[in-house]
């Protein structure tokens, strides 16, 4: 079992930064891939970038790239994701997931939204 919590949300202008953080419980973390998603009001909810279990392999939706890195410290058991350049089309719930072996766990949201 994995519990996340997600943090550092906020309102934000255009072209400000975030780092928002996805703290994760349980000793297995370090086995789980784990992912960002965003979830804007009236849209789906969609991928925005993932990291490896590893650390080495990383993955963006491609409106993020070149804005957001996501990475991971698996001492802390925390992942992280630094938005840069921030857009108002960035302004959504964004939500931390983990993945292993079929398993899948989700955060509660954090909410980052951006003016212009």
């Amino acid at each position: 079992q994995v519990h996340l919590v997600e943090s550092g949300g906020g309102s934000v202008q255009a072209g400000d930064s975030l780092r928002l953080s996805c703290a994760a419980s349980g000793r297995t973390f370090s086995s789980y891939a784990m992912g960002w998603f965003r979830q804007a009001p009236g849209k789906e909810r969609e991928f925005v970038a993932a990291i490896s279990w590893s650390g080495t392999s990383m993955y963006y939706i491609d409106s993020v790239k070149g804005r957001f890195t996501i990475s991971r410290d698996n001492a802390k058991n925390t992942v992280l994701l630094q938005m840069n350049s921030l857009k108002p089309e960035d302004t959504a719930v964004y939500y931390c997931r983990a993945d292993y072996g079929g398993r899948r766990y989700w955060g509660q949201g954090t909410q980052v939204t951006v003016s212009s």
